[in-house]
């Protein structure tokens, strides 16, 4: 019998569940069951320990849209203790040199059309292989005690703030998150979804693919969003859960055919990113599809809260309870434990906890309070009565206007509320009288007015946070993954 260690799931399912299909990738109608899952791994570790003499530890990156291959690399991580970088494919290439320069790769796998984008200096690092190749049998490979602290991703930040720092997501990570996961959203081996967040991203691989690796379930793997494909993908695959931003949903609901889209196996939408408006939640609802927002960070999980589908709209707004194993503080600027209704920074502790940032002990210093008990996650939020969850804004996107903390989340919440308000970003800028005011930039789907948004804002907001400048624009600019770049807006 093969010794298996506890983190590598796939060998598991290959044992009790070998012809169970594991992954399809869309473009390809490439399918893999678990065996061949299992096997092409091994193989692919084989190759990774023996012919490149990669250790465990070592680094490998990705530059890659989802596919099959890229799955077969991250259980070959699993199995073998090498960690995955995924590299995001939008960024330049002095932007992908500097990570590459900090994450100090032994290896890059590449897609063809993205190879210009890597710096000639490591171009003698690019591997030229192809993962599934079929063998009789797997080669027998040296299998490393894997612990669980020891990394299997290091996961890069979007860096709007500055320089992208690496998060060191281990494999007690990975496991913990889809624990949680599996509690809150009732994943087992029939569950179904469709992966469009992007590979980079820990949305892509850990809000639902890894858990439902863990669990043995299926995905499908999409190489970027288009909404009338993913509409027709949910009713081909059976799909009874899926995960998206606000934005790819308004999209999907903007289709013609949405009205007579009927995908009946599907259970409920799983929501991060940003706020969903009130409308577009009505939209899904009445289709009788939930929509159960959440919220999660690449350091801390990613899946820590969730609001279940009962109470969308009851508690609009709010990001649901502390998912099983997550436990939270809220801290006010004082270091005094939050108040109910009272605002203050999350904290987190739990399993589901990076230990540190890859080579960065200042940011890894700066993350932890001092007994590195609590990861503080630069969230300003709120708990009611009945310990639901609100996020007010991050603590960078905060300004002080005339002594006073304004938080933009809580404006935008206001001027979401409008129905002609499509969607809606609010900047703090400099001002000479009040130090800083609000700039509210306004998306709408129907004619309205400034004086008109002040009127409402007159009647939900105290005088001092009102916007005090409006632009009025066709889109918002987003992140790679799918967030409003504050950062952008700054510079309009």
């Amino acid at each position: 019998m093969k010794e298996m260690h506890g983190y590598d799931w796939i060998s598991k399912w290959a044992l009790y569940s070998p012809d169970h299909i594991a992954l399809e990738e869309h473009g390809t109608n490439s399918k893999i069951n678990y065996a061949d899952l299992n096997q092409f791994a091994d193989n692919l570790s084989f190759y990774l320990t023996h012919d490149l003499k990669l250790m465990q530890g070592d680094r490998i990156a990705c530059l890659s849209l989802y596919s099959i291959d890229y799955v077969i690399l991250l259980v070959a991580c699993q199995k073998t203790g090498i960690i995955l970088v995924p590299l995001n494919y939008r960024l330049s290439s002095s932007e992908l040199t500097e990570i590459l320069d900090d994450a100090d790769v032994r290896y890059i796998y590449s897609q063809e059309n993205f190879k210009n984008l890597i710096s000639s200096q490591f171009h003698a690092l690019i591997l030229d292989i192809h993962f599934q190749t079929k063998q009789s049998s797997s080669p027998q490979f040296a299998k490393p005690q894997i612990l669980e602290d020891d990394p299997i991703m290091i996961l890069y930040t979007s860096g709007t703030s500055g320089k992208a720092k690496g998060v060191l997501y281990s494999h007690k990570m990975m496991f913990w998150n889809s624990i949680n996961t599996a509690i809150s959203l009732h994943l087992n081996a029939n569950s179904k979804t469709i992966i469009v967040m992007p590979p980079f991203h820990t949305g892509g691989w850990n809000v639902l693919l890894t858990p439902l690796l863990h669990f043995g379930g299926y995905s499908y793997l999409m190489q970027k969003f288009e909404a009338k494909e993913v509409m027709q993908k949910i009713l081909e695959t059976d799909c009874n859960l899926f995960m998206a931003v606000p934005t790819m949903l308004s999209m999907m609901a903007q289709e013609s055919s949405f009205e007579s889209w009927n995908p009946d196996k599907l259970k409920y939408i799983i929501v991060g990113g940003e706020a969903m408006p009130l409308a577009l939640i009505d939209k899904f609802a009445k289709k009788n599809i939930s929509i159960r927002q959440g919220y999660g960070m690449t350091e801390v999980g990613p899946n820590l809260t969730s609001l279940h589908q009962d109470d969308a709209i009851r508690k609009m707004g709010s990001i649901g309870r502390p998912n099983f194993y997550v436990e939270v503080k809220i801290v006010k600027e004082n270091g005094e434990a939050a108040a109910v209704n009272e605002n203050g920074e999350l904290w987190i502790k739990g399993p589901m906890v990076t230990k540190a940032y890859f080579r960065n002990e200042t940011a890894s210093r700066l993350a932890f309070t001092e007994d590195k008990l609590w990861f503080k996650t630069g969230d300003i939020v709120r708990q009611d009565e009945e310990q639901y969850l609100y996020i007010v804004d991050r603590l960078k996107n905060m300004y002080i206007s005339g002594g006073e903390n304004v938080y933009p989340a809580e404006i935008e919440r206001v001027l979401r509320k409008m129905e002609s308000i499509k969607e809606c970003a609010v900047i703090g800028i400099s001002d000479a009288k009040w130090g800083e005011v609000g700039k509210a930039f306004i998306v709408v789907n129907s004619p309205l007015t400034e004086v008109e948004i002040i009127a409402h804002c007159q009647q939900n907001l105290a005088k001092f946070k009102i916007p005090k400048q409006f632009v009025f624009i066709s889109e918002l600019p987003k992140t790679d993954s799918g967030k409003i770049n504050h950062k952008a807006l700054k510079l309009i």
